[in-house]
């Protein structure tokens, strides 16, 4: 009897036991599944007007007497509320930032940003794009550029400013733009396209290693990193990269008419002088100089998107920013 009892003691106990595992699985995928909503991400909203502002009236205090800049906060807190009456009918600029690497990692932060604007923007607002890139993969500054084109659909003007360097797939997002403006010394241009790897076969030959591949289809793969490449397969690549250079020119050109593509498609980049009179830009300025214009005309909003990375996360990032500054990877660059 007391042998029974003990083994249905265990039989409970096991029972229990796999209760709470499962209670506690349970509350881990829900208490995950939290943390990813959480953690998608969210649009953050600046009053740009209210920033320059704030950072005048500092400096004001440090100038005016006590009681002259007490009246001049007065006539700005009146010209606030009058500003907010208006804000329902008065023309908008909502200002964007793209800072681009390689792989083009903030153009899902482009497309929450323009999916955001795209749902309040009314007829006469405008938007203003800070850029910054020297390229990188042909496919993502593809899908970057095919964003801004939901702005032009939109009947959104835009206007990119280039600040340091819009070249390559950078350019090819510039393109896009109603109007580019770039500072005297940004680097602007190089429409050309670029693809390199290293070869370790004879590496690999010297040391009685075998590198054994298996395709199927005749291009599969066109070179490689550890085989012996062929001059077909080196042909082949020249071949497509001739391709989306000719798409990149077309795209280029739709948009800019006015440029002599035998000239500027040659892969150089310029400084933004120079890029004036070749006509890949439309007026030399900085993107400071246009945001105050921006501000003195109306109101302007800086929309971002941010999400909190993991740890892990981060790391990855971090790792992969790393790694693509000493490896290019063997795909078309723009």
């Amino acid at each position: 009897m007391n042998g029974l009892a003990a083994q249905y003691v265990l039989f409970l106990a096991e029972m229990a036991t796999l209760v709470l595992a499962a209670i506690g699985l349970v509350a881990g995928l829900a208490a995950l599944s939290r943390r990813r909503a959480k953690d998608a991400g969210h649009i953050e909203v600046t009053d740009i007007n209210r920033q320059l502002e704030a950072a005048g009236d500092r400096i004001q205090a440090a100038q005016l007497p006590r009681k002259a800049h007490r009246t001049l906060q007065k006539q700005r807190k009146a010209e606030r509320k009058a500003q907010l009456s208006r804000a329902e009918t008065e023309a908008c600029s909502y200002l964007l930032d793209f800072k681009g690497d390689i792989r083009a990692s903030a153009f899902t932060a482009l497309r929450e940003e323009i999916s955001a604007i795209l749902q309040v923007a009314k007829a006469g607002d405008t938007v203003l794009l800070r850029l910054e890139s020297g390229g990188g993969m042909v496919n993502r500054y593809g899908f970057a550029a095919a964003q801004l084109l939901r702005l032009r659909d939109a009947q959104l003007p835009l206007t990119v400013m280039v600040d340091t360097v819009a070249a390559s797939g950078g350019y090819l997002m510039a393109a896009v733009a109603d109007k580019i403006v770039a500072s005297p010394f940004a680097l602007v241009g190089s429409i050309g396209v670029i693809a390199q790897i290293p070869n370790f076969h004879r590496w690999l030959q010297a040391r009685n290693i075998d590198w054994e591949q298996f395709t199927a289809g005749q291009y599969k793969r066109t070179v490689s990193l550890f085989g012996e490449n062929t001059e077909a397969g080196r042909a082949k690549l020249r071949e497509e990269l001739e391709e989306i250079h000719a798409l990149f020119q077309a795209f280029v050109q739709g948009r800019r008419a006015q440029l002599d593509m035998a000239k500027v498609a040659t892969g150089e980049a310029w400084l933004g002088s120079k890029a004036l009179e070749l006509g890949l830009v439309d007026e030399l300025a900085t993107s400071d100089e246009i945001i105050r214009g921006a501000c003195q005309r109306g109101r302007v909003l800086h929309v971002g998107f941010q999400r909190k990375l993991s740890l892990p996360e981060r790391l990855r990032v971090s790792a992969q920013s790393a790694w693509d500054g000493v490896w290019q990877p063997p795909y078309p660059l723009g």
